[in-house]
């Protein structure tokens, strides 16, 4: 009975507030007919600098959070991006009648205020109202204040009642846009050039990972959404482009859980005449230069872990990695069977398909990564889970790959990118036969790649950073739902 009458209660709410908006509109005030509104500043600039800005004539803009209507005299709050400000409203600055329009207004209404910036008898920085004008009137009611939106399901789906509500999740997005703003400009001093690659391809590859697929009309071709942008940075620097990069979305057709989104942003880069090692000497430069320039420390503390990016970080073999977490040596195990029979004993769980490299790395991901904490470089992968890598040249099992992990998260993933064309061709054969033998997330033969391959490409390292986690960490986020401002979500009519 309680929730009826809320809700009888919520509409007779919403039904005033239209016809509020209808009673405006017949006077020839609808607030949706203004085009503009001059703003000369934000809440933030007025409190900052209210030395220099006491008794200044402002022009502020942004949505009433609160409301204090008093007789002749009235207090709002209102909200802009950068916080929010008091407002003082009295009717004989304002005038009769536009006092009594605004005792009118809703939380959630946008409002622009001109007036003068004082300091109240409280000490409170505010803006004596001259002028109080309704550009948007408010149709629904938002979170109570003190409540908030605490419910997740609709903070994602509703991400603009989100940024009303909490604070924080503004500050988060308002970061997110700085870090990638600062990979560019990081990027940009060390002489990369930003471009941009097809989404719509024929063949998705670059990872391993199911593509979503779609249908071409006007070609009557079935195509794919990128999972990668590698194959075709690659072939910009077959064309002479010796240092690219691109941030983007792409698109793996997998779960939803805290680390993946089947949409996310991913930002790869491709460098001629460097190898693996110089990708990491990029990555720790790029990631300090980052944590700096927007946290203004290179430490970061991740659900209460402290994690230093200022220190040199640490750079070790999977092979070593997995001796050291499951006392296991990979050096010593020569054959498949010996490899087979110590995951049984170690109780790791293998396909038919797998061979000795993937057997390695399903040790490194049982026993090893949860204890990468600090910036770590993985590296030296076996060649059965890297496709498009160079062999070492001391040892064709293991390839010139390395991750990078921060608190048991794979961070980045980084080559000395392979530019053998008829090795390259028996590797894509080797993943049609996974591929056939029912690994979906195998890559396809790239007959143009190839022939890319063909005419040439120099020595090259390249690397893929996801964004998303990056985010994460720079933010202590608990999920990448929150760190993406519009997450996959079920439809709710399913």
């Amino acid at each position: 009975m309680a929730q009826q009458n809320a809700g009888q209660d919520i509409n007779q709410l919403l039904k005033v507030r239209r016809e509020k908006l209808a009673d405006l509109q017949a006077n020839g005030k609808d607030p949706f007919q203004i085009m503009k509104y001059d703003v000369t500043c934000h809440s933030a600039d007025i409190k900052d600098n209210f030395e220099a800005m006491e008794g200044q004539k402002v022009s502020i803009a942004g949505r009433i959070m609160q409301k204090r209507v008093m007789g002749k005299a009235s207090f709002c709050n209102v909200q802009d991006l950068k916080g929010n400000i008091q407002v003082y409203v009295a009717r004989d600055s304002l005038g009769e009648d536009p006092y009594k329009d605004f005792k009118k207004y809703d939380i959630g209404d946008i409002v622009g205020v001109k007036g003068e910036v004082f300091r109240t008898q409280k000490g409170e920085i505010s803006v004596h109202a001259e002028e109080v004008t309704l550009l948007s009137k408010s149709l629904q009611i938002l979170p109570e204040k003190y409540h908030g939106l605490t419910n997740t399901d609709i903070r994602y789906r509703q991400r603009y009642t989100d940024l009303i509500m909490n604070q924080d999740v503004k500050e988060t997005f308002i970061k997110r846009s700085k870090i990638i703003s600062e990979i560019r400009k990081f990027l940009d001093g060390q002489g990369f050039m930003e471009v941009e690659t097809p989404m719509l391809v024929a063949n998705a590859g670059g990872a391993a990972a199911r593509p979503f697929m779609t249908h071409y009309n006007a070609l009557d071709e079935d195509i794919n959404l990128r999972i990668s942008l590698e194959l075709y940075l690659k072939r910009l620097i077959v064309g002479g482009l010796e240092r690219v990069y691109e941030i983007g979305r792409v698109f793996r057709n997998e779960g939803v859980d805290t680390r993946h989104n089947p949409e996310f942003t991913l930002m790869e880069l491709y460098q001629a005449y460097t190898d693996y090692h110089g990708m990491m000497d990029l990555t720790e430069k790029l990631y300090r230069h980052v944590a700096q320039a927007v946290l203004g420390t290179t430490k970061i503390v991740y659900n209460g872990v402290e994690m230093d990016l200022g220190k040199p970080f640490e750079r070790i073999t999977m092979v070593d990695a997995v001796k050291k977490y499951a006392g296991v040596d990979f050096d010593k195990i020569t054959t498949l069977e010996e490899a087979r029979a110590v995951a049984k004993e170690h109780h790791v769980e293998f396909e038919e398909r797998h061979k000795k490299g993937d057997i390695l790395n399903l040790f490194f991901e049982e026993f090893v990564e949860e204890h990468l904490i600090q910036p770590t470089f993985l590296m030296d992968h076996p060649v059965e889970i890297s496709p498009l890598t160079k062999k070492k040249p001391e040892n064709p099992d293991y390839v010139e790959r390395f991750e990078f992990f921060m608190n048991g998260w794979e961070m980045a993933n980084a080559y000395s990118e392979l530019n053998d064309p008829i090795d390259q061709r028996e590797r894509f054969k080797a993943q049609e036969e996974q591929f056939a033998q029912g690994d979906e997330e195998a890559n396809h033969t790239d007959e143009d790649f190839l022939n890319a391959l063909e005419i040439g490409m120099p020595p090259t390292g390249g690397i893929g950073f996801g964004i998303d986690r990056m985010v994460m960490l720079m933010t202590d986020s608990a999920a990448i739902r929150d760190v993406l401002l519009f997450p996959t979500m079920k439809s709710l009519d399913k």
